[in-house]
């Protein structure tokens, strides 16, 4: 009768070691998405039984997202590449153009008298806007404020917007407030396709 043989145990002692370091490896190599927000400070409650002011058009920058990311700033087919300057140029009205947002003559502690422009933007998405296409458009008019915020701190204390003090960047924010309304969104874009489709049938039917 042939003797049995004991198979020799497998050491698993330093699996948890292996394990732990093969953990560690990953999460130090690995890239890791992280979600893109906007920094802004929002404006206090509005109050309910105030009565909103009337705003010129001239004084009314609009920006219309649709569905499928498209741009259209006041009216017209835009491009995210431009946003910005033309929302510079909008706020700031540097040749007072008759077609641009009036200015309001303030006296601002620190910057003196100070034309204020009187511009708003105004901001509209659809409801199938992508959240990429959203904070593009976010950016890049937050980007245009934060330009003319950065040139009047230059002008007048010759440094960076954000390098000034608490009481130099207050004035600086009076003189140039983050004016950005933003609607609640709604299908612009399937408002457009319904109005075509609409379109559409009635020229189908007159042939």
């Amino acid at each position: 009768m042939a003797s049995s043989r004991k198979l020799p145990a497998l050491n698993s002692s330093s699996m948890s070691d292996i394990s732990f370091l093969l953990l560690t490896f990953f999460l130090l190599t690995s890239s890791i998405n992280t979600d893109s927000g906007i920094q802004r400070r929002l404006p206090p409650p509005a109050d309910p039984n105030a009565i909103p002011p009337d705003i010129h058009k001239r004084n009314t920058f609009v920006v219309l997202v649709d569905m499928q990311d498209r741009l259209l700033i006041n009216g017209e087919l835009g491009d995210i590449n431009s946003l910005k300057d033309r929302a510079e140029e909008f706020l700031s009205n540097p040749t007072n153009a008759a077609d641009l947002p009036e200015k309001e003559s303030k006296e601002i502690p620190l910057l003196g008298k100070v034309e204020v422009s009187k511009g708003v933007i105004s901001i509209q998405n659809d409801r199938g806007t992508s959240y990429d296409m959203y904070v593009k458009v976010q950016n890049e008019l937050t980007a245009a404020v934060n330009d003319l915020r950065n040139n009047l701190a230059r002008n007048k204390f010759g440094k960076k917007y954000v390098d000034c003090s608490d009481a130099q960047r207050e004035a600086i924010d009076k003189a140039i407030p983050i004016a950005i309304s933003e609607a609640e969104p709604r299908n612009i874009g399937g408002q457009k396709t319904a109005a075509t489709t609409a379109t559409n049938n009635t020229t189908g039917g007159n042939q």
